[in-house]
């Protein structure tokens, strides 16, 4: 079978291709070169093409066809075996075909009324792209994995992590060191943050490499201790070496998880006035997925929990307040006024994110139930002033912008009027033209 396996593929592809790689269940034959030699890693997310067909020579499924090419993380199992093995080894621009067995293709169940059982395939694949994974919404923290890690256990907030670190900025190495700290608390000792959150998506005995915008990184402060001016985009190279876990919420006691969150609001509340905004926001985080969905058994209790949710989610309102995450605000401040309705901070804040987004009537709003709560509230009230200069200055910009239209409206009709008006004279015009051209035929025929 293995003879047969390996004399069908060159049999059909001797006189255009060179074989790069042989197994006993895949073959790989380049049929295009590649327009560059760098490869992706695991992780990385790719776009390709691609054509299937059985050994017979029919197509049973082609991404051309339908002008849409395919992306996925490569390495990670999202994909047909032959694939993931196939694609790592594949340049930018480079199109290969894969000779692929059953077990790296459909096994032995076959794809119903496509592929029959224990059938082998044919796969061309053109590798278009491909990028590091991101591992931020924001496209702030990238990572492409160098060495894949052991298990499927990543570390999780709280966990105790090993790391060695290789910083660079500019092709410059400025951190070079081995490290323990907890995940969310790398700020203690000059971990980025972007280095932190990548912690609960890596294995052990992963080395990887992170790409940090600076958000992530140093941001606007800079690191003047490693040269690091502002608003620079870092590269960290991380082996992670070895971790322990925290405890996850299922594993705590109700009475455990209250007396833990002292702890962690407190270290919330260091971060935030060092500034630290971004690592202060995981730790009040961490108290709302202990405690939200808790109830208790009495009524001091259930006050107890309520008071520490509170305090998290006006917490919360501030931190991303700070950073300008406006929706977050009001979605934070919404919690708090669920369970407390003239909660007057949390009306506050949710006021002030409203009114940075320019909503102005419902931030309006929002400082009128302030004053209704604590009706000696200086700043609500000035904040109501600005709020209605505001809605009056929006509006008297819309009567601006309609007068403008209407008068361009005016205008447009005006014109169009009088190429009417030159449209209907010159056709009266010739009519009239033609009628005395008519009338003098007579005479002229006369005078002949």
């Amino acid at each position: 079978m293995d003879c047969l396996f390996v004399y069908l593929f060159i049999h059909s592809f001797i006189h255009s291709v060179r074989i790069l790689e042989t197994c006993l269940s895949c073959l790989q034959v380049i049929t295009r070169p590649a327009l560059d030699g760098e490869r992706p890693m695991i992780g990385d997310r790719v776009t390709v093409h691609y054509t299937g067909k059985l050994l017979t020579g029919k197509t049973f499924d082609c991404s051309r066809s339908r002008k849409e090419p395919v992306s996925f993380n490569v390495g990670k199992g999202q994909v047909l075996k032959a694939w993931d093995v196939g694609v790592l080894s594949m340049q930018r621009g480079e199109v290969c075909t894969f000779l692929c067995k059953p077990e790296y293709a459909y096994g032995a169940v076959g794809s119903p009324n496509r592929i029959p059982p224990n059938s082998s395939v044919l796969f061309e694949i053109e590798l278009i792209k491909f990028e590091g994974e991101m591992l931020t919404d924001d496209r702030g923290v990238m990572r492409r994995i160098k060495v894949k890690g052991e298990g499927f256990l990543n570390p999780n907030d709280g966990a105790s992590v090993s790391v060695h670190l290789e910083g660079s900025c500019g092709g410059r190495l400025f951190d070079c060191r081995d490290v323990s700290f907890v995940v969310g608390e790398g700020e203690d000792k000059c971990i980025p943050l972007g280095v932190d959150r990548a912690m609960d998506k890596m294995q052990k005995g992963e080395c990887c490499v992170l790409y940090l915008k600076p958000k992530y990184a140093f941001g606007s402060e800079g690191k003047p201790e490693y040269k690091i001016g502002p608003d620079k985009d870092i590269v960290y190279e991380v082996v992670l070496k070895d971790f322990k876990r925290a405890r996850e919420s299922w594993e705590m006691t109700l009475n455990e998880k209250l007396d833990l969150a002292a702890g962690v609001k407190h270290k919330g509340n260091q971060y935030v006035k060092a500034g630290r905004y971004c690592q202060a926001i995981i730790q009040y985080q961490r108290i709302v997925n202990w405690l939200e969905m808790e109830y208790g058994t009495g009524m001091e209790q259930r006050e107890k929990i309520q008071t520490v949710i509170l305090t998290a989610y006006l917490n919360l309102a501030l931190c991303f307040l700070r950073i300008k995450e406006f929706s977050q605000v009001v979605e934070s401040c919404n919690k708090v006024i669920e369970l407390e309705k003239s909660n007057e901070k949390a009306l506050y804040r949710r006021g002030e994110a409203r009114l940075l987004c320019n909503e102005f009537s419902l931030a309006l709003t929002d400082f009128q139930q302030v004053l209704q709560v604590n009706p000696s509230n200086r700043a609500a009230r000035a904040q109501i002033s600005v709020c209605q200069s505001k809605i009056k200055e929006y509006h008297e910009q819309d009567k601006k912008i309609y007068a403008n239209m209407f008068q361009k409206f005016a205008e447009r009709d005006a014109k169009v009027g009088r190429s009417k008006r030159r449209r209907e004279d010159s056709g009266r015009s010739s009519m009239n033209g033609e009628v005395t051209a008519k009338r003098r035929r007579p005479s002229q025929d006369c005078n002949l």
